[in-house]
């Protein structure tokens, strides 16, 4: 076949090496930058069988509608590249937050060999070894399924934007929703509409999904403890954990989903907060929150704030806050921060990105001092030699 595939930067690159290391011809088509492949006009001039374009891309860009041939998504070929010789369970977690730490707690309880495929890397199990550190875009999936059926394992892996339907076993992590694709599509109804076409889909609270399983149908939480029940098995574990709505649900996910494929959820009892999902340190007396990670949102720093504030008795909070540049689908937006930053009263702000210039003159800002600052990093060194009681809550949406 010859096939035009659209977007080189998420992936693109690497679904065109697959198919063209199966006989077919590939041409690429940089959109964003215009770097790589042939430029749009000469795609829109030449003959093809099948487009693959991202689900992000705007359906009103000029390549797509000037294409009179069948178009399917990064996600569809992903599910065509890897057929049938897949790993089992092979387990495919989509949302706008809690996907990381929805996998890891799933592997965390998982038995025997495995590869665990997050943003924050790559890892083979049980040896919980490094192997890589590639993106959540749909074509990473390849690499990760190749090993874990290399290893006879199973595989966990997060997926941007919706499941491939590669898998067998899908979890939605979150009931958040925000537009994409030059705002003109929902990302919940994708997500949604991609999982169902697994064979097992387990969701959040908040999503409303014929043939799916909610998550509070297994499992229920008081305080510290979660008790679940799920084909005739029932248990309880504890972990402080369940007390941060950002990882409640998360181990409530994990909980449900290890009954159904066989994993011992009595580990769920010594898992620990991952670096930058309500992470913990000290330094000079002062405790640092880290909740950076790409699924940031007011309602992440809100409870990292409310951890913060808890875990040290003391009102005092230097926030760090707001968007990395990069390739985050969703953003942060400036009226969602201004909203946190009125509740929390925090004692000063260090805002990152350049897009929230100007944002410390709002007049629910008043009396806040604000700083600036291009990066994490940055924001953090700033934090520091500002901050001399309290905390420091990291809450910055950014990929990690």
């Amino acid at each position: 076949m010859r096939i035009l595939v659209i977007d080189t930067i998420h992936g693109g690159l690497d679904i065109a090496g697959y198919l063209n290391g199966r006989g077919h011809f590939s041409d690429v088509v940089d959109i964003y930058r215009g770097k790589a492949g042939i430029d749009a006009a000469t795609a829109a001039e030449r003959s093809y069988d099948l487009a693959i374009a991202p689900v992000h891309l705007d359906p009103g860009h000029p390549l797509l509608r000037s294409l009179t041939i069948p178009v399917i998504s990064h996600h569809d070929a992903v599910r065509w590249i890897i057929g049938k010789d897949r790993p089992a369970p092979f387990i495919e977690i989509t949302g706008a937050r809690g996907k990381t730490t929805t996998a890891c707690a799933l592997a965390h309880v998982m038995k025997g060999p495995g590869i665990l495929h997050t943003s924050i890397g790559t890892y083979r199990f049980p040896e919980r070894e490094l192997i890589w550190r590639r993106s959540i875009t749909p074509s990473s999936l390849v690499p990760a399924a190749k090993e874990a059926l290399r290893i006879g394992g199973w595989c966990i892996s997060e997926v941007s934007l919706g499941c491939t339907g590669a898998g067998d076993y899908g979890i939605i992590t979150s009931s958040e929703d925000y537009l994409f694709a030059g705002g003109k599509r929902h990302a919940l109804s994708e997500k949604v509409r991609s999982g169902q076409q697994l064979p097992h889909l387990l969701i959040a609270p908040g999503i409303d999904t014929p043939g799916a399983v909610p998550v509070e149908s297994v499992t229920v939480t008081d305080g510290e403890v979660c008790r679940y029940e799920c084909g005739g098995i029932t248990g309880t574990f504890g972990s402080p954990l369940l007390l941060l709505e950002s990882y409640r649900i998360s181990l409530q996910l994990a909980a449900a989903a290890g009954c159904d494929l066989g994993g011992d959820l009595s580990r769920l009892a010594s898992f620990r907060a991952i670096p930058g999902r309500m992470s913990q340190t000290s330094e000079g007396g002062i405790r640092i929150i880290d909740n950076s990670n790409s699924g940031t949102s007011a309602l992440t720093t809100r409870s990292a704030v409310q951890y913060a504030r808890k875990i040290t008795g003391r009102e005092e909070i230097t926030l760090v806050t707001g968007k990395e540049t990069g390739a985050v689908c969703e953003g942060f937006p400036r009226e969602d921060i201004l909203a946190v930053i009125g509740e929390i009263q925090p004692a000063r702000v260090i805002m990152v990105g350049s897009e929230y210039a100007g944002i410390g003159e709002d007049p629910g800002c008043r009396g806040i001092p604000f700083h600036y600052a291009g990066s994490l990093a940055e924001g953090i060194s700033v934090a520091r030699t500002l901050t001399s009681c309290g905390s420091i809550v990291l809450s910055v949406k950014c990929w990690r």
